[in-house]
């Protein structure tokens, strides 16, 4: 985690599914779109994933109701298949994923350089929100 400021926030999860199918879900942008939300009124009404280091991905999120949407975008640092995901946003924060599983349950952790505008507790909530959407989905589907 030397990348990571030591202000950075962690959010997890553990899903109840393997760890193949866990880093499939997160990286597809068919399962993306399905999922990028931190409540029922937003949704990703686009994602394009290039999962490599220097590839760049962007996701759209939108509120459904129009009034508002921006792009969450960076560049990859690191990818290590099934286990870890090192990214830059476009306002040079720094986020660090690890998926930890087995063939029945995967534990995904985010570590992520808070921004400077909204109170931590917010961030946190609002990271902590899209993971569980995340669980939730992949557990359905």
């Amino acid at each position: 985690m030397d990348t990571i400021n030591n202000k950075a926030i962690t959010v997890q999860a553990t899903v109840n599914a393997n760890v193949q199918k866990v880093w499939n879900y997160w990286n597809q942008p068919e399962h993306i779109t399905q999922w990028c939300q931190a409540s029922a009124d937003w949704h990703a009404p686009y994602a394009d994933n290039d999962l490599r280091p220097g590839g760049k991905f962007k996701t759209t999120m939108a509120a459904k109701d129009g009034s508002f949407s921006f792009d969450f975008e960076g560049i990859y640092d690191k990818v290590e298949e099934y286990k870890h995901i090192n990214y830059t946003m476009a306002d040079g924060r720094r986020v660090n994923i690890s998926f930890n599983g087995d063939s029945q349950t995967t534990t995904v952790t985010e570590t992520f350089d808070p921004e400077n505008t909204n109170p931590v507790e917010m961030q946190r909530g609002g990271w902590q929100a899209i993971l569980d959407s995340f669980k939730k989905y992949t557990e359905e589907n």
